[in-house]
Formats: C-alpha cells, sequence, structure tokens
C-alpha cells in the first residue's frame, strides 16, 4: 500500500502538524508512506516539496497572495480566511501523479497550493481530511454560524456580500462540479461535528463521509515532572498558570482571546498568572490584573510537552474548532482544559470529567470553569481522567491502524468497482 499525504505545509499550523504526525505514524506501521508539500521547512527527507525549479520554489512563496486577489472586490469582507483557489499555473498534479499512490491523502490543500478543478486531474483514490470548512463551502474556511452550504452559498457573510451571485457562489459552483468527477472520493471528519457538517453539505451528498480524528504520539505528551517542567521555563512555584495558545493567539478572532480576556477581568484571584504562546509580548499590556508570560511561537514537540506539564490548566476558548491539537496535547500531558461546549471540542473534553464546557460563549461561565478546575479538590482527578481518554481514543497505535483499515477497504472498494 502506497500513500501520498498531501499539504501545503510539513510543520506550521494545526493540519500540518497533523498530516505530518500521520504520515510519520504510518511509517512506523510499516506503511510506504510520503508526504509532498507546497513548502517544506523540515529536513525530513520522507517530505518532498513539489517546486523543482526556480521560478516555482519563488512562486510558491507568493502564491497565496496572488489567490486573494478576487477578494479585492469585496470591501467589506472581514478577517476570516476565504479561498478562491483559482490559480492553476503549477504543476503538482503532476508531481502527485508521478509518485503513483494507491491513495493520495488530502489534508490542508489552500494558499494558492491546487486549483478546485485540477483534483479531478488526480488519478489515484482520493482521500480528504477536513481540518476546516472550505472543502464544502463556496470558499471561507470558518463558516461560524452560516448554513449557505446546505444549499449553494451566495450573499455571502464572510464576504460582506448581498449579491446571490458573489464569488462565494461561483466557487461552491467551481467545486459542485469538480467533486461530481471524483465519486468515490472519501471525506474523513476529523469530529463528529464537521463529519456532520460535511453529510449536510450539498457538495458530498454522494461521497462517502467517515469519523476519523488525528493520532497523537501519547508516548511524547505524557505527565511530566511539573516542578522540573517550571524551572524549565522559570515560572513560580506557588502560583496557579492559566496556558492560552495557538498560531496568532492574541489576533485570530476565531481563537477567542476576548473572550478570554472577558473571562479573566472576572476572576478575583491573585494566585492566578496567564501564560501565552503563540504571540510576542505587546507594546501595551492587555491584563492588568494578572501577570501574564508570552513565549512568542514553539516550533517543537518537546517544549509544547514540557509547557503543558508546567500549567495547571490550559483554555482553549475558540469559537469554532474542528478538533484542537492544543486540547488533546494538553490532556495527554494530564492537563485539564476550560473551553467552550460546541463543534469539535464536544469530542475531547467531557464536562466535570477532563475538565469544563462552558456555555457558548459565556464569558461569565468561561470564568466559572476556570476556577473550578484550579480548584485543588478536583485538579488531581481530571489530570487522571484527561490522560486516559487521549490514551483510550487518540493515540497513534489506536488511530493509525484504524486509517490503515479504512484505506484497505478503500482500495478493495476500487478494486471490486473496476473489475
Amino acid at each position: 500500500m502506497k500513500i501520498l499525504i498531501v499539504n501545503s505545509f510539513d510543520n506550521v499550523g494545526g493540519a500540518a502538524r497533523a498530516a505530518y504526525r500521520l504520515h510519520k505514524s504510518l511509517l512506523l506501521k510499516g506503511v510506504d508512506s510520503t508526504m509532498l508539500v507546497q513548502r517544506k521547512l523540515s529536513d525530513d527527507y520522507t517530505v518532498h516539496a513539489f517546486p523543482n525549479s526556480l521560478f516555482q520554489e519563488l512562486l510558491a512563496k507568493i502564491k497565496h497572495i496572488l489567490d486573494l486577489i478576487p477578494l479585492r472586490f469585496y470591501k467589506k469582507k472581514n478577517k476570516t480566511l476565504f479561498s478562491p483557489s483559482w490559480l492553476g499555473f503549477n504543476n503538482v498534479v503532476n508531481q502527485i501523479n508521478a509518485f503513483n499512490p494507491d491513495i493520495v491523502h488530502l489534508h490542508w490543500i489552500c494558499g494558492g497550493m491546487i486549483k478546485v478543478e485540477d483534483l479531478a486531474k488526480i488519478k489515484a483514490q482520493i482521500v480528504w481530511t477536513l481540518h476546516d470548512n472550505w472543502a464544502f463551502t463556496g470558499g471561507c474556511h470558518i463558516m461560524w454560524d452560516c448554513n449557505k452550504y446546505k444549499a449553494n452559498c451566495g450573499s455571502c457573510p464572510r464576504l460582506g456580500s448581498d449579491k446571490e451571485n458573489d464569488l462565494s457562489r461561483y466557487v461552491f459552483n467551481r467545486k459542485k462540479k469538480t467533486y461530481s468527477k471524483i465519486p468515490n472520493m472519501v471525506i474523513i471528519g476529523l469530529s463528529q461535528w464537521i463529519t456532520n457538517c460535511a453529510k449536510e453539505s450539498t457538495l458530498f451528498k454522494t461521497h462517502k463521509i467517515v469519523n476519523l480524528p488525528n493520532p497523537i504520539d501519547t508516548d511524547l505528551f505524557s505527565p511530566f515532572d511539573k516542578e522540573l517542567s517550571r524551572n524549565l521555563w522559570k515560572f513560580p512555584k506557588d502560583k496557579k498558570l492559566v496556558l492560552f495558545g495557538a498560531m496568532v493567539a492574541t489576533s485570530d478572532i476565531n481563537k477567542g482571546y476576548q473572550e478570554l480576556k472577558g473571562a479573566l477581568e472576572l476572576l478575583d484571584n491573585d494566585n492566578i498568572e496567564l501564560v501565552i504562546f503563540g504571540s510576542s509580548e505587546p507594546k501595551e499590556k492587555d491584563f492588568l490584573k494578572f501577570k501574564t508570560h508570552y513565549l512568542g511561537h514553539l516550533s517543537d514537540d518537546v517544549s509544547l510537552v514540557s509547557l503543558y506539564n508546567a500549567v495547571d490548566l490550559v483554555v482553549v476558548p475558540s469559537l469554532q474548532e474542528t478538533l484542537p491539537q492544543v486540547a488533546i496535547e494538553a490532556m495527554s500531558c494530564g492537563t485539564p482544559v476550560v473551553a467552550f461546549g460546541h463543534t469539535g471540542l464536544l469530542d475531547i473534553v467531557e464536562h466535570f470529567k477532563t475538565g469544563y464546557l462552558a456555555r457558548p460563549f459565556e464569558k461569565e461561565d468561561l470564568a466559572n470553569g476556570i476556577q473550578w478546575v484550579l480548584n485543588d479538590d478536583n485538579h488531581k482527578q481530571l489530570s487522571v481522567n484527561s490522560r486516559t481518554k487521549i490514551v483510550e481514543n487518540f493515540s497513534s497505535s489506536i488511530v493509525t491502524e484504524n486509517y490503515m483499515k479504512l484505506y484497505d477497504e478503500i482500495l478493495l472498494d476500487r478494486k471490486n468497482i473496476n473489475d
């Protein structure tokens, strides 16, 4: 069985890290897996970048900018990511076909990586993991409360558009035409929430859709001595540490930084300090009540493991999440999570058992959750439960076997059709 994992990057962003972890897990299981990316930042020889000329390398660095050109016509567009995926002047599909894989496993393929129409040119069986909403919408990656993907998009709230035949309708129709040419494409929803969304979409109504999570190395992400972890980060030993983090954690409105601020302002506890990774310290302080440790961007798992073990809880106040790896990583290290009880977080956090699920999007209840988890009477059992939850449901040894079984089933079905 020959698998080709395709993602825009190899180690930047949640989707990239998830795709890479699956790739490495497959290799450990003896599967012939290769990863193909638009921009390679690691030195892993099993990861290939498709630009094979100086011009293509330069083009790869600016294609994500060029892909956004159609959005300039929408002056009221909000800041959430929207990808038209209209660029076609690259040879990524030729590269994919040159590997001659049995299965092409797509992950996050935007940023100018693949033109929508080019998906139908892939010769191998396609499996596509949904890391956000883009695959079944007219271009938005985060739909929030918009349900227009169930019909045909148009009048897109992300674009600030009041026209039915806008860019979102155009992209939606392009996808509809393309997907009809690849009826055997299999869709993977990482959480039950996004799996259900995909099943409700017009674009995927005839495709097979399954629910499988990302795998995580629970031997690496595991409990570690808290005092030693705090010494490594030079954190105080006598404070309750609350961790919040993501890529561009404080500027991505979907990650819930403003909601977190609102909740913390309601707490009256001088024993709490805040830790933030994914953002550097701002010029003007956001938190006056709590000392805040800004760690900037973390790029390696070992740093994350020591960080999760150094804190008392992790807050994931996102407005929407497919299956947040921060929550899974933290709980694998035995660190409870406080989050809003919705979307993909419902698959990870169990209310009062592995953490606290606040009512969306009530800052008062988020504050209650933080206070409750920090209570010493609750914390020890929450920690044990958190670790158990991840080991039993998300560990690489279990999840990767399920992916291999799915691949085998898909290839058998394809063989029977061809015969």
